[in-house]
């Protein structure tokens, strides 16, 4: 089948090869001219592993091209969006203009052209895979309905995982019109994930409204997960428990589950801290916003790891970070991928820099994008090297690079005394500690790092004391709260714009990330 892919940043682009491997013929279109000409050459831009041999056999065979002309889309059957909806600058709705942009664009050409999907006299069909606040689907199908019909079919890649998770899912979901598993769109769907349905995955056909709510609910599940996970964290900080060891046992039960349990320095990238943010901004339009009025905590305790890796780093370096030389190790907000939006190793890099530290950052993929969004910091490329006379270690982004360092071998590196915060708690702190090394990782305090404990009044006679405690009404909490919790700057927004999953300019080209 022939289609073409709009948007082609780290989704698009690698659904346009993965639906080139399953042997369709298909057009990606993006507004950055360079970057259709790299793919075209065969050239990845940006890093993802899989990736580049996909890119590679599908330019060779010739069942896969790039373009920036919209008339080169007016024969595809299927149009498929895969467009950035980062969060807007001044709010924590998504933005969608480069969605409606784009099909302003595509509805015009298809209309200029007088095409009709394939020409064959049906109508093309448009698929959504971006992440949209709920409602979005219906409307844009609205708009759409005199040159094409539209469905949704969220992602539900992981970045690093991007191609295993394009062509080996979870599950698919189609989200029509009519909630209906007969309507004409889901047979040409299924045409286009033929391959992929055959080998037995999940394919479900819900409404316009419950597809889209699918992939927020999801994202908002896990960012939940890890933010849980992460306070008691907290907790085990201020008692000297071990949240390595609570996250153990309490997901070797299997309603719980043991992914996503793993405490560290928080979830970012361009999705999860954006998708929850929107969800919630569309649930106070529905006047709904009381239902997930939690996730205003999920996002302040993902924000407080950050300043708590950035209170830890002036404890260590005697409350005053300036001149102090500190190698933060990683730039991209998850292994295995070069993506660094919202990157939570390199937002704790730069609040270190503004308190007058020498910030040295080094990472195995990500340093390109580091150095054009903080370029006031240190980067170097080899981590034992960016190591070298740093009074502060903090490792920020688990690449299996920085996992496999020696304690010993680093420890001859750095300057007498070094401390080094295992912010992913992936080290093990015998092993460093036996090297020399003050270790510390986020829940898990050594004991003479733990914070005291007061003993709660209703304790203070031991077991004389028999009277019960009362429950206190909980005020209630103002729609406001959190409100001082940082959010990303109008920078971070247009990054997320320029590099989530494609943006589209103004005058409605595709433009990529």
């Amino acid at each position: 089948m022939k289609m073409s892919v709009i948007g082609v940043g780290y989704l698009g682009a690698v659904h346009a090869a993965s639906m080139a491997k399953l042997g369709h013929d298909v057009v990606g279109i993006d507004i950055d001219a360079d970057r259709v000409a790299a793919l075209n050459e065969g050239r990845s831009p940006f890093f993802e592993p899989g990736f580049d041999e996909l890119l590679s056999d599908g330019i060779s065979s010739g069942t896969l091209r790039f373009t920036t002309d919209w008339a080169d889309l007016t024969d595809c059957r299927v149009h498929f969006l895969a467009l950035g909806t980062p969060q807007k600058p001044d709010s924590n709705s998504a933005d969608l203009s480069y969605i409606q942009s784009a099909l302003a664009s595509l509805t015009g050409a298809l209309a200029a052209a007088g095409a009709s999907g394939g020409g064959d006299g049906s109508r093309p069909l448009i698929v959504g895979k971006s992440t949209v606040p709920v409602g979005t689907a219906r409307k844009l199908r609205d708009q759409v309905a005199d040159h094409a019909d539209l469905m949704w079919n969220p992602e539900f890649l992981r970045e690093g995982f991007a191609v295993q998770d394009t062509l080996t899912p979870d599950r698919l979901v189609y989200g029509v019109a009519a909630d209906d598993e007969t309507a004409p769109e889901v047979a040409i769907l299924d045409e286009v994930y033929r391959a992929i349905i055959d080998t037995g995955v999940p394919r479900f056909v819900y409404g316009l409204e419950t597809s889209e709510l699918v992939k927020v609910s999801a994202n908002a599940f896990l960012a939940t997960k890890i933010s849980f996970i992460n306070a008691i964290a907290e907790v085990c900080e201020a008692t000297g428990g071990d949240v390595t060891q609570v996250a153990e046992a309490i997901g070797a039960d299997e309603r719980i589950g043991s992914k996503f349990l793993r405490a560290g320095l928080g979830f970012g990238g361009g999705c999860l801290p954006k998708d929850i943010r929107a969800f919630m901004a569309r649930a106070e339009e529905l006047n709904v916003g009381e239902a997930v009025g939690f996730l205003r905590e999920i996002d302040a305790i993902n924000i407080r790891r950050r300043e708590r890796v950035l209170n830890l780093a002036r404890l260590e370096l005697q409350g005053d970070l300036a001149g102090k030389r500190v190698t933060v190790l990683g730039a991209a907000f998850k292994p295995n991928s070069d993506d660094t939006r919202d990157s939570p190793a390199l937002d704790v890099a730069h609040m270190l820099h503004r308190e007058g530290a020498k910030v040295t950052v080094t990472d195995p993929q990500a340093i390109p994008n580091a150095r054009r969004r903080f370029p006031e910091l240190t980067y170097v490329e080899n981590c034992e090297e960016a190591m070298i006379d740093a009074e502060l270690v903090i490792l920020g982004t688990e690449w299996a690079r920085f996992r496999e360092l020696s304690p010993t071998v680093t420890m001859r590196l750095v300057h007498p005394g070094a401390s080094i915060i295992d912010a992913r708690n992936v080290l093990d702190p015998a092993a460093w500690r036996a090297a020399g090394w003050v270790f510390h990782a986020l829940g898990r305090m050594s004991p003479q790092h733990s914070f005291p404990v007061q003993q709660p009044s209703w304790m203070a006679d031991g077991c004389r004391s028999q009277k019960k405690r009362v429950a206190q009404p909980v005020a209630a909490r103002p729609a406001t709260a959190h409100a001082n919790v940082p959010q990303p700057t109008a920078a971070h927004a247009s990054a997320g714009a320029a590099a989530d999953t494609g943006t589209v300019t103004s005058v409605g080209a595709a433009a990529g990330a």
